[in-house]
């Protein structure tokens, strides 16, 4: 995980000064390309010696695995620098290598520098390079490469990795590094790609429409989403596995899977009477899971809560009331060195979780078109300024491709929801009362919004109103 950033025109003191806003996303080394040389150390007083130039783009990385030392951008006939992680980059690679493609490094970056470099030269234009690498990557990213005239810009099909570009040219991983050079923060769009250079060029390549297909039956989609669930899980486990827990359903149906491929520690926060803490308790002492609690109160909150602003760069109560047990569950897995925590965002959106969903179940496609911005931007940030990466295994495109292929009976059936997940649990050996809790809200379950509504009232203003000031206060220069 990390920040990237870039752009055109008068670039040096605009790097430097990105660089040094987003240093909370990767404290650990930074590396610059412009087109006039290469820049990179883990000694971030040298971002003097950035070179001069009229294009450019950087990374600053949190180092997730081993050595603290940089390897991007990577620089070959293109320039590329890339945030997130790439599941099936070693299945690239071994494709690549066997047609002749040479490799520097083991790391997932270079398999798309090298993918994108590899379709180029089979006469595919940068735009279809990268539609067709897109079909290949299965990952969570935001992707950023230049040839020294224009700079490319795209994410993953679901926007997992938040990336913003600018009216004049610049890009970040977040708004705040766009602010800082008093420029505007536009959000690419899922599955878009971006071309910055004589103006501003945008074209959707991948559409999650496109996993729409025919119907499944009832089997057919238990037995399939087993399948790609766990593998997704997988895929982003570790050996130790954190899990942001709460109790319920989804993040349980995350911890089950996770257990199969190795040990959990699950992590979750609240107050000391909130329902979550309570169901944590209960469901990690069934399974026997270790269990690690933030308890907080007003005062924590207090404390707090200019942090999550600045974290989730906007005035969004609900945000805001969200953010702060994730603020406190993601700052206690850093504590004890926990770098990458799973998380059940995306079942609701994808399998009917919400009430709403009962009377206008068409809702479920719309809030999943717009999750990116919604509530992934949100954990990211949140979980990143804890030096945290937060993964996602329910928006990995074959659980998508399932859910969107999912009959409506079995997500909403009779006022019950989220039935298929219910019975997958079951399934699995998740007992009833488990399976069957009754959804309830982070900002609720945690009372988070109960202590955020207490600090609001003390200061006479409505939660809206406290939120507002909070974020003027934080950002004066928003834009």
């Amino acid at each position: 995980m990390c920040l990237i950033a870039g752009g055109i025109g008068e670039v040096r003191e605009r790097l430097i000064r990105m660089a040094l806003a987003g240093k909370h996303r990767g404290p650990d080394s930074f590396g610059v390309w412009t087109d006039g040389g290469v820049l990179k150390s883990n000694d971030f007083s040298r971002l003097g010696e950035v070179p001069d130039g009229k294009i450019g783009i950087l990374q600053c990385r949190l180092a997730m695995t081993g050595s603290k030392t940089f390897t991007q951008p990577f620089v070959n006939e293109l320039a590329l620098v890339h945030n997130g992680e790439i599941y099936n980059h070693i299945q690239i690679r071994n494709f690549l290598e066997g047609r002749g493609v040479s490799f520097e490094s083991d790391v997932d970056t270079e398999v798309i520098l090298r993918l994108i470099e590899f379709l180029k030269e089979r006469g595919l234009s940068f735009p279809h390079s990268v539609k067709e690498a897109m079909r290949w990557l299965e990952g969570d990213y935001a992707v950023a490469f230049s040839d020294g005239e224009r700079i490319y810009l795209f994410r993953d099909p679901v926007g997992i990795r938040p990336l913003y570009f600018s009216p004049n040219g610049f890009f970040a991983s977040e708004k705040k590094v766009l602010w800082a050079i008093g420029e505007r923060a536009i959000p690419v769009e899922p599955g878009e790609l971006v071309v910055l250079g004589e103006g501003i060029r945008r074209a959707r390549l991948f559409s999650l429409e496109c996993l729409k297909g025919k119907t499944l039956s009832g089997e057919s989609v238990l037995k399939g989403l087993e399948n790609v669930l766990d593998y997704a899980v997988k895929l982003r486990s570790s050996q130790r596995t954190g899990i942001l827990f709460s109790g319920g359903l989804d993040s349980t149906l995350i911890a089950y899977l996770a257990s199969r491929h190795s040990d959990v520690v699950l992590y979750t926060a609240g107050t000391e009477d909130s329902p979550d803490l309570e169901w944590a308790r209960k469901v990690s002492d069934h399974f026997g899971w270790e269990l690690r609690e933030r308890v907080f109160d007003l005062d924590d909150v207090e404390e707090a809560i200019k942090k999550v602003i600045f974290a989730i760069e906007e005035p969004n109560p609900m945000n805001l009331a969200i953010g702060i047990p994730l603020y406190f569950a993601t700052g206690l897995a850093k504590r004890d060195g926990v770098k990458v925590l799973l998380s059940g965002q995306g079942a609701d959106e994808l399998f009917g979780g919400y009430a709403k969903y009962i009377e206008r179940p068409e809702l479920m496609w719309e809030d999943l078109l717009n999750i990116a911005e919604r509530n992934l931007a949100r954990d990211d940030k949140i979980a990143m300024l804890n030096e945290v990466e937060g993964r996602f295994p329910f928006l990995s495109l074959p659980v998508v491709g399932i859910a969107l292929r999912t009959p409506g009976e079995l997500k909403i059936a009779g006022g019950e929801r989220k039935v298929i997940l219910r019975r997958l649990a079951l399934r699995l050996g998740v007992p009833e009362w488990i399976a069957n809790r009754e959804k309830k809200a982070m900002q609720y379950g945690s009372r988070a919004q109960k202590l955020l509504e207490k600090l609001a009232k003390r200061e006479g203003l409505s939660l809206r109103e406290f939120a507002e000031k909070l974020f003027r206060e934080t950002f004066p220069n928003a834009f």
